[in-house]
């Protein structure tokens, strides 16, 4: 097989990788309330109430409040619902680069932007929603976390760029 084939077979590892993470992040959005419940119970089975008291708290006050809406107000989750639809929505923008890569790289850099994006909707959004800031700080994990495939896939695809002799979209001569 040769560096390029490789390469190009890495690459879409690593896509398929990434794509199905968001999938997977999206589609948990769905079901919120009997995930919500269900977490609970499995936190409770594990004795995480004595350990993290306050992880506890706070999972139970997001269940009475998802629990508030689904009953009063069902219609407010369907805002989750689009949250959903939007992770799976991106999650096709990345069937580009995995046909053409070197082409489409600026899917793979927009995704790093939205990646760093979510550190200062966390910072901003959280206080104002009265969301702690070390769930916060988990929020932003999965910025970080999002943003380390999409690296590795950027260097990667420079790479394919350069064995091919063929310049991405938006390269400089």
């Amino acid at each position: 097989m040769s560096d390029r084939a490789a390469l190009l077979k890495g690459i879409r590892r690593w896509l398929v990788f990434f794509v199905v993470c968001l999938v997977l992040s999206g589609v948990t959005a769905f079901p919120l309330v009997h995930e919500l419940h269900w977490t609970e119970s499995v936190l409770r089975a594990l004795g995480v109430p004595d350990l993290l008291p306050g992880l506890m708290d706070w999972i139970a006050r997001v269940r009475d409040g998802l629990d508030a809406v689904d009953t009063k107000y069902p219609f407010v989750l369907y805002g989750t619902d689009w949250l959903a639809f939007a992770h799976l929505v991106i999650a096709v923008a990345f069937y580009g680069p995995y046909r053409d890569p070197v082409r489409n790289i600026w899917v793979i850099e927009f995704g790093m932007i939205a990646c760093a994006g979510i550190v200062p909707l966390a910072l901003i959004c959280g206080p104002i929603r009265g969301i702690p800031f070390w769930w916060s700080l988990i929020d932003m994990s999965f910025g970080v976390f999002g943003v380390l495939p999409l690296y590795v896939l950027r260097t990667k695809i420079k790479r394919l760029e350069a064995l091919s002799g063929v310049r991405s979209a938006g390269s400089t001569p």
